[in-house]
């Protein structure tokens, strides 16, 4: 299963871009020998509409194009709390299901556009807190690295 993160807006060089840099290798140097492959990281220009709803949409068709499909994951302050064991298990029940991608969606400042929300199988929530979008990125890399060594019974993730 190849995993790609595709992201509004582009993360300069600094201590952000780095730890999503460090995870994004742990996750490839790791996640071969569990069938997956990647990270892909993909950066998408933010919109300059002027309304949030218009921005959205513009948004939106950026990430359309660059969405191979199988498993897609909006990450969404109204989506769902897993723990990592769980949010491990899924990505292993669909990798074993044969999804020959899984890509993570975490939209612009106005957040993900309504209808392309809605098309992904899973809404993923990191808590009712606003973070910044790097911080997310971060996030689900760390967590992506996270299920593979779960997966992998590697003792990183410790309960």
């Amino acid at each position: 299963m190849r995993l790609q993160l595709v992201a509004v807006g582009r993360l300069k060089d600094g201590p952000e871009r780095a730890l999503c840099e460090r995870y994004a290798a742990r996750i490839h140097d790791n996640g071969r020998l569990l069938g997956f492959s990647g990270p892909d990281i993909i950066e998408l220009t933010e919109s300059r509409a002027r309304r949030p709803e218009d921005r959205k949409a513009d948004e939106a068709s950026s990430f359309r194009p660059k969405l191979p499909g199988g498993l897609l994951i909006a990450l969404d302050e109204r989506g769902k709390s897993m723990g990592s064991t769980d949010f491990a298990c899924s990505l292993a029940r669909a990798r074993d299901a044969g999804m020959a991608h899984a890509s993570f969606l975490i939209g612009g400042a106005d957040g993900l556009d309504p209808a392309l929300r809605e098309h992904c199988g899973l809404a993923l929530s990191f808590g009712a807190l606003t973070l910044p979008h790097q911080l997310v990125r971060i996030l689900v890399l760390e967590q992506l690295y996270r299920a593979l060594t779960i997966l992998g019974g590697h003792p990183y993730h410790r309960l």
